[in-house]
């Protein structure tokens, strides 16, 4: 018998236990500047979550879906376009925070640039592109804003200059994340300049 999927990936009838996307991580120096910041923000803004792990701070280039079970075939297709993306390593440059809007409670608190990030903007057209050649995406065009989860929580807090945090992207790496378990594991590294 064959289970139906939904357009999502996912059997309607079962749970989500793993997630897919594409994303840079901050390099180790950054990760560390990036992990400051937050602190300094959390306790001056009197905000109460937890800020997320180190080796979690991330940017999300696009995220692929949510399944029931590893998506080996969508991952397939996914390494297929990855390859094909081309570029030279790029800046990256956060320089602002502030709370994403939009839900009443869990709030994220996110680092978020301006000008800083226009190379990144370009990348994810690009992985938006070749990915959309491979039916992996369901839009016409990307929704991309760029940005680093800090921490989630309740007070909604008005977009403010930070401290730039800046690093090379040198490489972009597709995650498979274990829903619930605050587990990313590598699944693939693309470097960028070859």
């Amino acid at each position: 018998m064959t289970q139906q999927l939904s357009f999502s990936g996912l059997d309607p009838e079962s749970p989500p236990t793993d997630r897919l996307f594409l994303g840079i991580f901050p390099d180790a120096v950054a990760a560390a500047q990036i992990k400051q910041v937050g602190q300094r923000l959390r306790e001056s803004h009197g905000l109460h979550g937890h800020l997320l792990a180190t080796e979690r701070l991330h940017v999300t280039l696009h995220h692929i879906g949510d399944y029931a079970g590893f998506p080996t075939d969508v991952s397939n297709r996914v390494q297929a376009a990855a390859a094909t993306v081309k570029m030279p390593p790029f800046e990256i440059t956060f320089d602002r925070a502030g709370s994403f809007s939009g839900r009443d409670r869990n709030l994220p608190f996110v680092l978020r640039g301006g000008d800083g990030l226009n190379a990144l903007l370009a990348f994810q057209r690009q992985v938006f592109d070749a990915l959309k050649l491979v039916n992996v995406v369901r839009r016409a065009e990307p929704n991309f804003t760029p940005h680093i989860t800090l921490l989630y929580d309740d007070r909604n807090v008005a977009e403010l200059p930070v401290e730039p945090v800046r690093w090379t992207a040198r490489e972009f790496v597709l995650i498979h994340s274990l829903l619930g378990q605050t587990r990313h594991i590598p699944r693939a590294r693309w470097p960028l300049g070859h």
